[in-house]
């Protein structure tokens, strides 16, 4: 079969033919490696998962099975502990070592292809953003324990930081971890909320209360979840990404081994800004994808919908509100394509500092490039844009999943102010290391 002209938008520049000075060789054949994969056991699928509120288990385990959940980690992959674990190649033959920050991109994208933000969170969440706090900061004996189930994806874990009373402001977190009276464990009480993945997760990457209030009191625990004595979890119903398993913790004198401490006690807050950086940017990327495919949707609607005697797109208004989405996104998308460059280009210490920051801006613009796209998505496809089946059905359910692009690893307004503070602290840095030492004559 002849292969289609993709839709005006509905594909990143490098893939519609456009020469960029990003993507090598590797990563051209990993996108098409990863786009067979997805397609078949996840894009073709999501819609009518999305409508039943439930991704079947098994999807889960060919994941796993074919190594497909290890590509949402950042970048470079933990190479000592899978080449461990018998895992030297990514599907296709790509050696670990060889993983750049832009094959996580183009995986990240691909898995976000139909649009609709839960069913591939109900796959990677858990192990993108609960795993990595252990790769980085667990002790050797902790990553023993904890590693080969979690990466071989026999295990699942979360990450378990939101509370009903400490969103964004995470230094506020109220769940409590006193030691017992014999020191051998931790007595963890309080309850944690909107966290993704939780409900099949056997643990969780947890920040808990150690100490004092304030960010210095905070650190991290693995806790033990699934029939786990004093723990109960439900599912919370969210307005979008249904299926991405949105949980409510609840721990009631929940007793944790001390060993299971992560990192250093006092030393949580770090950890968890450290794990934000990697969630914003990926959070940015599936929802560029997201924006693509409701705006690609209404324009290819445009062409064949007539209206007042001709198509949508006949009208000059109905192609300014498309142009002006349009703009938005491809300037989202090129964003985003420099920050993963970036990325490839300087250690993670140096990305930390230098590009944490704006990597909170991008996650916040790209929320609202998402509700432009989505809004125009559903303003054009008029009463259909409101209907949960037929034709609109892709704009009404990713206009639904708006605010869980918004919210969620910090929320916009949170995010934007912390942009810029950083830019100020940066520069404020770096211009004091410009000054002259007293008594120098140097210039």
């Amino acid at each position: 079969m002849a292969s289609r002209t993709p839709v005006p938008f509905s594909e990143p520049p490098w893939l519609n033919g456009l020469p960029s000075p990003y993507y090598n060789e590797s990563h051209r054949r990993w996108q098409k490696i990863c786009r067979a994969f997805i397609d078949e056991n996840l894009t073709q699928h999501a819609m009518n998962w999305e409508r039943e509120e439930a991704v079947p288990d098994e999807v889960w385990h060919k994941f796993a099975a074919a190594n497909f959940l290890v590509p949402s980690l950042p970048a470079p992959l933990p190479v000592q502990w899978l080449k461990k674990l018998g895992v030297h190649e990514m599907p296709g033959g790509l050696k670990v070592e060889d993983w750049d920050y832009i094959h996580t991109a183009i995986y990240t994208d691909e898995m976000n292809r139909s649009g609709l933000a839960g069913p591939p969170a109900s796959l990677t969440t858990g192990m993108a953003f609960g795993v990595p706090p252990l790769i980085k900061f667990g002790s050797k004996a902790l990553q023993e324990r904890f590693l080969p189930d979690l990466l071989l994806g026999k295990k699942r874990t979360c990450i378990a930081i939101t509370e009903p009373g400490a969103g964004s402001d995470v230094a506020n977190i109220a769940t409590s971890a006193a030691k017992s009276k014999d020191g051998r464990h931790y007595i963890v009480n309080g309850t944690k909320k909107w966290i993704t993945n939780g409900i099949w997760s056997d643990y969780s990457a947890m920040a808990v209360r150690t100490g004092g209030a304030g960010p210095s009191g905070l650190s991290m625990l693995m806790v033990p979840l699934k029939d786990n004595p004093g723990v109960s979890m439900r599912r919370i119903k969210v307005a979008g990404q249904i299926t991405s398993g949105t949980t409510f913790i609840e721990l009631d004198d929940v007793e944790v081994p001390v060993d299971n401490l992560i990192g250093q006690e006092g030393m949580g807050m770090r950890y968890i800004m450290t794990n934000f950086n990697h969630e914003r940017l990926t959070i940015a990327i599936g929802v560029t994808r997201q924006a693509r495919v409701a705006l690609s949707a209404a324009f290819e609607y445009c062409m064949k919908r007539e209206a007042f005697g001709m198509t949508l797109m006949d009208q000059p208004v109905v192609r300014h509100r498309l142009a002006k989405a349009g703009a938005e996104l491809e300037s989202q998308w090129a964003w985003l394509e420099q920050f993963v460059y970036q990325m490839t280009r300087m250690g993670k210490d140096e990305a930390d500092v230098e590009l944490g920051g704006l990597t909170a801006l991008a996650k916040a613009q790209a929320g609202k490039v998402l509700d432009e796209c989505a809004r125009c998505a559903v303003l054009l496809f008029g009463g259909n844009g409101l209907t949960r089946t037929g034709q609109g059905e892709i704009a009404e359910r990713i206009y639904r999943d708006v605010p869980g692009a918004r919210i969620p690893g910090g929320s916009e307004d949170v995010l934007m102010d912390l942009a810029v503070r950083q830019l100020v602290k940066n520069y404020q840095r770096k211009t004091k290391q410009l000054e002259r030492p007293k008594g120098s004559s140097k210039i």
